[in-house]
């Protein structure tokens, strides 16, 4: 029997509900749906690709330039960080290895995947992603090669101009940026956590600030993994329907954020617990100006959290008295 004498309601059906939610295999629906099993995997192979096809240009479309300031604004609302416009991290995607692909998809944690390099905005929805790299590839790497990385290397994406940040009208342009972990490449454009071998209490507390921006990519994975359990297992496909599988699942949680979901509330920043910088990080503060390099640049803004007017009221408790 042909795919298409299939009605659609059966195809969404054999998608959605087993498929994708329960990571059933292609035995289980044949037999489910007394359908063979290159039907199934035609019918979810077409299906997922005609619904990316439906929601991308709604749900994943470009940013245009008051789309990249919005999520910069929404940013330092959620999470205090300033002219941040996403955060990006890989995830592994399990699958079967693929025909004649030797080892080139095994990966450090032993098991065969592709790479799932994807950008987030600070309620958890993806902005841009990249599918398909092979998973013995570090993120750096992944994101060298990437199309987004490729963007920002010539400085395109309608990336806004540098500005000053909040509460330094004064000081210099701050260009905008996207955080990272510390697989990835320190950048202008792309900022990632001091080394654990250099930390000061600075640094510490820098990278606690820029871990709360970077937390919502990872919280992205989670909400689609526990949405989509197809992921939890590996997924015995063909790769260019591997794909599929992924962009669909990717627009999909996008889709059901942003018309079901709950987006995330600002904290109550009216704290009780008085700000005090402790002396010694006080008169560390150091004008910095050239902004010319990466490492000036993440250095002004380490220095920019220790002032009074953006320095968070718990910061110095969660970032060095833990660490003590």
């Amino acid at each position: 029997m042909q795919t298409k004498s299939i009605c659609a309601g059966t195809r969404i059906e054999t998608l959605k509900v087993l498929f994708l939610a329960t990571g059933c295999n292609f035995r289980a629906l044949a037999q489910h749906f007394m359908r063979g099993e290159t039907t199934v995997g035609k019918i979810i192979a077409e299906t997922t690709e005609a619904i990316w096809e439906c929601l991308q240009p709604t749900y994943l479309p470009v940013p245009s330039l008051e789309v990249w300031k919005n999520i910069a604004a929404r940013y330092d609302l959620l999470w205090q960080l300033p002219h941040c416009l996403g955060s990006i991290d890989g995830k592994h995607i399990r699958i079967k290895k693929f025909n004649n692909t030797g080892s080139r998809n095994f990966n450090y944690k032993g098991f065969f995947s592709i790479q799932l390099l994807a950008c987030a905005d600070a309620d958890g929805c993806f902005i841009t992603m990249d599918i398909g790299d092979l998973g013995r590839n570090s993120d750096g790497g992944v994101f060298r090669l990437s199309r987004l990385g490729r963007w920002l290397e010539i400085g395109g994406m309608n990336i806004p101009q540098s500005e000053p940040l909040p509460y330094d009208n004064e000081g210099p342009n701050f260009p905008y940026y996207f955080c990272g972990d510390e697989a990835f490449p320190l950048k202008s454009y792309l900022l990632r956590p001091y080394p654990k071998k250099t930390l000061n209490d600075q640094k510490r507390i820098f990278n606690y600030r820029l871990s709360r921006g970077r937390k919502s990519v990872e919280c992205a994975f989670g909400m689609m993994v526990s949405k989509f359990r197809i992921f939890e297992t590996p997924i015995a496909c063909s790769e260019s329907t591997v794909i599929s599988i992924i962009k669909c699942a990717c627009a999909l949680h996008n889709y059901i954020r942003k018309t079901e979901g709950k987006l995330y509330e600002s904290q109550n920043m009216n704290s009780q617990d008085e700000i005090n910088i402790p002396q010694h990080l006080a008169q560390h503060q150091q004008a910095v100006h050239n902004l010319s390099t990466a490492s000036s640049v993440r250095e002004y803004l380490s220095n920019y959290f220790l002032r009074p007017e953006v320095s968070l009221p718990w910061q110095w408790k969660y970032a060095v008295e833990q660490n003590i």
